[in-house]
């Protein structure tokens, strides 16, 4: 019945853009990851599991039986973390934006979003049924503009640091702008939290804004899983009610809620993991920049987006980085536009200076070959 996925799947690997589960290679050295403090490559000891002891599944919804002391302790620390009212647990980024815009946007609303905002907010937007201004990349009178569109209830989204580009929003700039129009501020910080702002608390805290809704996850700078939404009070509860992918998923294994508790704790002290992030970041964007390797144009911090163009010639890169110990990923459209596939690297504080330096020689060579 299926037959024509096969033709399907030819054209793609025709235009370089089909995607294969890759076994696992411990050999290989990470730098494709998300795991900026390096704290989701750690094994978990006995005695850190016994102090995270509880039940490992939540057994249902939150709203039917899953709600647990450890979900309630990590949703109350998570909140203090960002400076906002509450919290509210979701299973992953992905269903935290789904569920976030889906329940706050209708069809009478107009929702003014960045071009390379995260897939999850475009299915977001898309599945709220609002009309939706996609405006170009941190184009701050572009969003002005597309604010004066008459909508019943206007809401600006974008990200904090932007996964694919390493790109971090004007975020006073666009608090000012949504300010001005009375539209409502969500910011996406799911690749800042941890690894910028005082005590890992993100850009927004770092910029004195305070967005009316925050999407944070666990599972990239926290090193666990599963992401939250923090704001007012209301918007917990209205969450609660009406965020369709939170009212019908499985609440968040109470052991992991504490495991990531703790390492959020872990992640407020490391102000040194943040400065040995800033400072392996600064020298590998400096050593392939003098290289003559082509960068987005004010990318900072651990994402370092090597742009290659061609499909395949940026799965020729990663290959040979496998060949020579790395796992770095070719990033290929629609995970970013067409031409603009590239090899995205991301850093950790777990490399050591012997191992950025082997990675900038082999980046440099296989980026030139």
């Amino acid at each position: 019945m299926l037959d024509f996925l096969e033709n399907e799947l030819k054209e793609l690997a025709r235009q370089g853009l089909l995607r294969e589960v890759a076994a696992e290679r411990p050999d290989l050295v990470d730098v494709a990851s998300n795991d900026y403090l390096g704290y989701a490559r750690e094994p978990v000891s006995r005695a850190t599991l016994l102090e995270c002891e509880g039940e490992p599944g939540a057994g249902a919804s939150r709203l039917i039986f899953g709600t647990t002391g450890a979900h309630l302790e990590l949703e109350a620390a998570l909140a203090d973390w960002v400076g906002l009212h509450s919290a509210l647990l979701f299973s992953s980024g992905y269903a935290a934006n789904l569920g976030l815009l889906q329940a706050l946007c209708g069809p009478e609303d107009l929702v003014v979003s960045d071009a390379l905002n995260h897939a999850s907010i475009i299915d977001g937007c898309r599945l709220s049924r609002a009309r939706v201004v996609v405006v170009p990349h941190l184009d701050l009178p572009a969003f002005a503009r597309a604010l004066t569109t008459p909508a019943r209830r206007r809401f600006v989204i974008t990200e904090s640091y932007f996964s694919m580009d390493g790109h971090q929003a004007d975020l006073r700039g666009v608090k000012a702008v949504s300010d001005a129009a009375g539209a409502f501020l969500l910011v996406d910080e799911a690749h800042a939290l941890g690894s910028y702002g005082p005590q890992g608390a993100g850009l927004c805290r770092a910029a004195g804004v305070v967005p009316d809704a925050l999407v944070g996850t666990l599972g990239k700078a926290i090193g666990v899983q599963g992401a939250f939404i923090a704001g007012g009070a209301s918007l917990q509860r209205w969450l609660w009610n009406r965020a369709r992918s939170l009212v019908f998923s499985t609440g968040t294994s109470p052991i992991l809620a504490r495991l990531a508790l703790r390492h959020v704790r872990r992640a407020q002290a490391d102000d040194t993991g943040r400065a040995r992030l800033t400072q392996v970041s600064a020298a590998l964007r400096s050593r392939l920049l003098d290289a003559g390797l082509r960068l987005p144009a004010e990318s900072t911090g651990p994402i370092v987006p090597i742009l290659l163009g061609d499909n395949q010639r940026a799965l020729r890169v990663a290959d040979a980085l496998r060949a020579e110990g790395f796992r770095a990923q070719a990033i290929r459209p629609p995970t970013v536009p067409a031409g603009g596939a590239r090899i995205r690297i991301t850093l950790s504080t777990a490399l050591d200076d012997a191992t950025l330096d082997r990675l900038a020689t082999c980046l440099i060579r296989a980026c030139s070959e």
